[in-house]
């Protein structure tokens, strides 16, 4: 059997405050595991425990080969971080906008999609849709909206404004969203339900920055393209990754991530984003901590089907401590776990995230 490489990103979860952290706006108290754990009372997780996962974040003993990894790139956000593990530096921040986007931007997204918006502020989507969902029910126009990332996110209800249309405004959007308006991503939110009950739906879609050349294209020449599971492929644009359906949410990654370790796959990348986004964001460790014993659950059947050939690589992106009393990403160290017989040795602080592609490539050479 060819060898294979596993990557799995648990979105949001940090090892603690990374040395630049006061350039990000984040305490040097941040920790979105740690903080997690001792704010709960811990939780259940032996699988996380025995990895060495935990440990790199500094809960219960150091065992196998695990350890943290500083990131180097100028973002803390899934984009940045998923293009540093495979080898693409970013020296220079996405625009942020505090004050929402500037009027030229606005002005050519309403003349090309012929409505004006509501919004044009920093916000949480849930907050915003409660806001402003009515409002949108009522005239059509779209929910645009940022936060402390660069992003340009379009909100619509989906009997209102259908799902390919709002695919089709987020592309309009990205094609305008040049420099100096680089935003790193446009994402499409839709919602459904009724005024006072709004809820969003499965239907995400994300239109990153395209990116440069990178590990993935080289990996693909040679062994052909990868599964890519949840935001994983979009945050490539798709490039070497197979063609697949976008999963939303961990349950539907984990089954996906079952198929992908069925199909003849040497890379398979994948990212479970509900302990971000349902929880991180949301300020609710004990949510986190839940979806933590949940994820545990499917690792622990993913240990029984590893064999000698399969190299598995647990980390994160960045941090979301949701009892920092914000709701942004926090800049936090990535934790590592290595899970291979052949990787024993406890790895400590490692710098750059690219780290991860480099025991990619060297495992499948």
């Amino acid at each position: 059997m060819s060898r294979r490489a596993i990557v799995i990103v648990l979105d949001g979860c940090g090892a603690g405050a990374a040395p630049d952290c006061a350039e990000f706006g984040d305490p040097p108290t941040v920790s979105t595991l740690k903080n997690v754990w001792n704010l709960v009372g811990g939780f259940e997780a032996p699988n996380l425990a025995q990895t060495g996962f935990l440990a790199a974040a500094g809960i219960g003993k150091q065992t196998g080969a695990a350890g943290r990894l500083r990131p180097l790139n100028r973002g803390k956000d899934s984009v940045t971080g998923h293009w540093e593990m495979m080898g693409i530096p970013v020296p220079t921040p996405f625009p942020t906008y505090p004050s929402g986007f500037p009027a030229n931007l606005i002005s050519a997204f309403e003349s090309a999609v012929r409505r004006k918006i509501l919004g044009n502020r920093p916000a949480s989507g849930t907050a915003i849709v409660d806001e402003l969902g009515e409002e949108h029910y009522r005239t059509g126009r779209p929910i645009v909206y940022t936060s402390a990332d660069s992003v340009f996110q379009i909100a619509a209800h989906e009997s209102i404004v259908p799902i390919g249309t709002l695919y089709e405004w987020c592309q309009i959007a990205r094609d305008l969203c040049v420099p100096p308006n680089n935003v790193q991503r446009v994402i499409a939110r839709p919602f459904n339900g009724e005024p006072g009950r709004f809820q969003r739906t499965n239907n995400r879609k994300d239109f990153p920055v395209i990116p440069p050349p990178n590990l993935l294209d080289r990996l693909a020449d040679r062994f052909g393209p990868a599964c890519g599971i949840g935001v994983v492929p979009e945050l490539f644009s798709g490039r070497g990754f197979r063609p697949g359906r976008r999963t939303q949410s961990n349950p539907e990654h984990w089954l996906a991530l079952q198929q992908a370790l069925d199909a003849d796959c040497r890379f398979v990348f994948a990212n479970f984003e509900d302990t971000d986004m349902l929880f991180g964001h949301r300020s609710d460790p004990a949510g986190f901590a839940n979806c933590l014993e949940q994820f545990d659950g499917y690792l622990g059947a993913l240990l029984a089907r590893l064999s000698a050939d399969d190299l598995l690589i647990l980390t994160a992106d960045h941090g979301n401590d949701p009892t920092d009393g914000s709701t942004d990403h926090t800049r936090e160290y990535s934790p590592l776990a290595v899970v291979n017989s052949q990787f024993t040795q406890w790895l400590g602080d490692q710098d750059g995230l690219a780290t991860v592609g480099r025991l990619v490539e060297g495992w499948l050479e």
